[in-house]
């Protein structure tokens, strides 16, 4: 990847001030100003075997305009150093690794000239700084082998391995929404220097579970309706963990009867103290097998009951 373009406030354009002047509460002048440029992404297949095909790349030109530039993806004001400008596709050399025509979103930035961005500014013009890494948020992430929208129901492909000759990986549609850039350490995109967080928007439908939300890849948007709908199931599964709960609760202390009965020479504080490691159906094999050897090993009648071949005469004193 080409180094970023430093550009100098003193060439600082008409044109790139007046977009600059758009963002900002009051008219700047270029010498308050420091601009550079960076490329966000490109349409190469990442490290994540994930890509950006070119027309979501022209999707992400316009939702990155006035975006601003962090640290890390740390949402803190006052990791706010950078806001975007200007965003451009670019055609690059040569092509990718997919045999197409190689792009690249290029993005304009500007920060203000003062005491806490002069160190920032120093590292971005000796190329300590340069690797950036954008979160956004995709509508559909595609498979490459079998078309299936991972976003939706999902596929038995692995991204990464190849299947009759044909690599694995999914291609990044739809974009809805741009959060912010950062300057990172470790880039996933091999040119362009760029890490992604694709969120999608939940719908209200029988999909929209919490089994769903917890295996989403990445960044997850919901409404306001869609974390009420998700409230309202953790308030039910919790009620049935806690039924759960009291169920294997139950189990433990029936293991602990039964092995007493069957093995009293066990320590059962130690038995006790494995019992709370163990699975619901470990449980129960342990009462059934244990619940057996105290049947086998414990009298199954009474001690007054009458001997084998004896006979039990009725004491009237006795009824009731």
């Amino acid at each position: 990847m080409k180094e970023p373009a430093i550009k100098k406030s003193a060439e600082i354009t008409d044109g790139q001030l007046e977009a600059i002047n758009r963002y900002s509460r009051r008219a700047l002048g270029r010498d308050e100003i420091y601009v550079f440029s960076v490329i966000l992404c490109d349409n190469e297949v990442d490290r994540d075997y994930e890509q950006f095909p070119k027309v979501s790349l022209e999707k992400l030109a316009e939702l990155f305009r006035g975006k601003t530039g962090l640290f890390d993806h740390s949402a803190k004001t006052e990791h706010q150093n950078a806001r975007i400008f200007d965003t451009e596709l670019i055609r690059g050399e040569g092509a990718n690794s997919q045999g197409e025509d190689y792009w690249q979103l290029k993005a304009w930035a500007y920060m203000l000239h003062s005491d806490k961005t002069r160190h920032l500014i120093l590292e971005i013009d000796g190329g300590i700084k340069k690797e950036v890494s954008v979160g956004c948020a995709v509508e559909k992430a595609v498979c490459t082998v079998c078309g299936a929208d991972q976003k939706a129901a999902g596929c038995v492909h692995d991204k990464g391995r190849e299947y009759d000759g044909k690599l694995c990986f999914h291609i990044l549609l739809e974009p809805f929404d741009a959060y912010e850039w950062s300057f990172v350490a470790v880039p996933a995109q091999k040119n362009a220097g760029v890490t992604k967080g694709h969120g999608r928007l939940l719908r209200l439908d029988k999909s929209a579970s919490l089994e769903k939300l917890f295996s989403a890849m990445g960044d997850v948007v919901v409404t306001k309706a869609q974390v009420d709908a998700l409230a309202r199931e953790y308030v039910s599964l919790k009620a049935m963990a806690d039924m759960g709960k009291e169920y294997c609760i139950s189990l433990r202390k029936g293991v602990l009867r039964a092995v007493a009965l069957a093995q009293p020479e066990l320590d059962l504080s130690v038995l006790e103290e494995v019992t709370l490691k163990m699975t619901p159906e470990q449980l129960r094999e342990f009462a059934r097998v244990f619940g057996k050897a105290a049947a086998e090993r414990l009298p199954v009648t009474p001690q007054l009951a009458p001997k084998n071949g004896d006979t039990c005469e009725t004491d009237e004193r006795f009824l009731i």
